[in-house]
């Protein structure tokens, strides 16, 4: 069953390079859907297996803060040392957006590491 590729897989078993990227820097494939489970058995599932999954969130923040870091230290060199208006504007834009997302991963990650067992 393993080496089966997935419908996403090449004949190789390769990802293609979007999926890979996106896996990259996204974390939603890991986690399952706890809204979709039909009955209580599966929504216990689903959640032991998000509570299981959450040890990953280190790899993804460390990954955003240098997305973070990248987006203010680019809005800084184009502000003060090529005295542009509209780069800097736009990283540091992205660097807000990005230092949001880590804000929301640290709140899931917080709640699903900390969560009673059951």
């Amino acid at each position: 069953m393993a080496d089966t590729p997935t419908t996403e897989q090449g004949a190789d078993g390769e990802l293609p390079f979007l999926t890979l990227w996106y896996r990259f820097l996204f974390f939603d494939w890991l986690f399952a859907d706890v809204g979709a489970a039909r009955n209580a058995f599966e929504r216990h599932a689903a959640l032991q297996h998000n509570r299981r999954m959450c040890r990953y969130f280190p790899v993804y923040l460390r990954r955003w803060s240098v997305l973070t870091l990248f987006g203010f230290g680019m809005g800084c060199l184009f502000e003060r040392a090529m005295q542009a208006s509209l780069w800097p504007a736009w990283f540091f834009t992205c660097a807000c957006l990005t230092l949001s997302g880590m804000v929301v991963m640290l709140v899931a990650w917080a709640f699903l590491a900390n969560a009673r067992r059951n």
